[in-house]
């Protein structure tokens, strides 16, 4: 790398923080002297250590921020970023997947960062129905929020309606203060806090005030027929079956669902069925609905997490064998 301290000194970051999060996400040591850097590890993982300095060093013209490293290492970190055989459509161009859709929302760098995320919100687009299933962090809820936000914005629905179910997960909605809306309100805090990112807290606020969001326990669906609305089923694996086909027959005209979950957390009872897991079967073969299956790769959270999602999953896998 040619000599320019400044911009060494964005790379690295305060305390060498930045070249931490590289040692982290690749499992490898970083030694620097000046402007020449020494990585150690397994050989594969240096080159793509050494890839992810080189394309952090070619944006250091200005402060590189945590989170731009955590979520370029997550790109990195991600060979489904890179164009093969089975995308020969897709191309990398300043770090973006040019098959993600652009999204009108406050977020001016919101896109897919991985080829299952980009899949994902081409799919909702192209799709009435949509399925996400996959582990915490790939981005499902937030995604789909994210493409019911651009929906609104561009005038193609009138109203969003985001869901959950009040699974207790251990807990007793019984014991929580207040009244039945306070007690399911924490159930529901993600999709709060995805929308106040994604439109800004006092414009979150009006839209709630016009009734133009409506964020809803599973079980006040009943009986509803949803026209021109966007709307999101969140936590899909704590839904019964009966729940499930009630929430899919709630669509009316002009309206469009995305159903998200994770069926390696279920919190209903053990003699309980997912409705999630039986939907796959019931309507993989329905032309209009769209399926996505996030792996643990598709993680964008912090680096490590990718790697606790991959160590549970084989962790499962030897207890399934055993």
């Amino acid at each position: 790398m040619p000599a320019d301290n400044q911009r060494l000194a964005n790379l690295c970051g305060a305390l060498d923080e930045n070249l931490k999060q590289v040692e982290t996400a690749f499992d490898v040591a970083i030694s620097r002297r000046g402007e020449h850097f020494s990585l150690a590890g397994k050989s594969d993982q240096t080159k793509l250590a050494a890839q992810a300095l080189r394309n952090f060093y070619s944006q250091s013209q200005h402060h590189l921020s945590l989170e731009q490293i955590q979520l370029g290492l997550i790109e990195a970190l991600n060979p489904q970023n890179a164009p093969d055989s089975a995308h020969p459509r897709t191309e990398v161009t300043a770090n973006k997947l040019s098959t993600s859709p652009t999204l009108l929302t406050r977020r001016s760098n919101l896109y897919g960062r991985t080829q299952r995320q980009a899949q994902y919100l081409q799919q909702i687009q192209e799709h009435d129905i949509t399925f996400a299933i996959g582990p915490a962090g790939t981005g499902k809820t937030y995604l789909a929020v994210a493409s019911a936000v651009d929906a609104l914005e561009r005038g193609l629905v009138s109203r969003l309606i985001l869901v959950r179910p009040a699974v207790e997960a251990g807990e007793r909605l019984g014991f929580l203060p207040g009244d039945m809306t306070q007690k399911v309100d924490p159930y529901l805090r993600p999709l709060y806090d995805a929308l106040y990112d994604l439109m800004g807290f006092e414009k979150t606020s009006k839209q709630f005030e016009r009734n133009t969001i409506e964020i809803a326990p599973l079980a006040f669906m009943r009986g509803r027929t949803l026209n021109q609305s966007f709307i999101i089923l969140d936590e899909a694996q704590n839904t019964t079956p009966e729940q499930m086909k009630m929430f899919l027959t709630r669509m009316g005209l002009g309206s469009k669902a995305v159903i998200t979950g994770d069926v390696t957390q279920i919190d209903l009872p053990k003699h309980q069925k997912s409705g999630l897991i039986e939907a796959q079967t019931v309507l993989k073969d329905i032309r209009g609905i769209a399926f996505t299956h996030f792996q643990s790769e598709d993680v964008v959270r912090h680096p490590l997490v990718q790697r606790i999602v991959h160590a549970y999953e084989k962790y499962d896998k030897r207890k399934q064998e055993s």
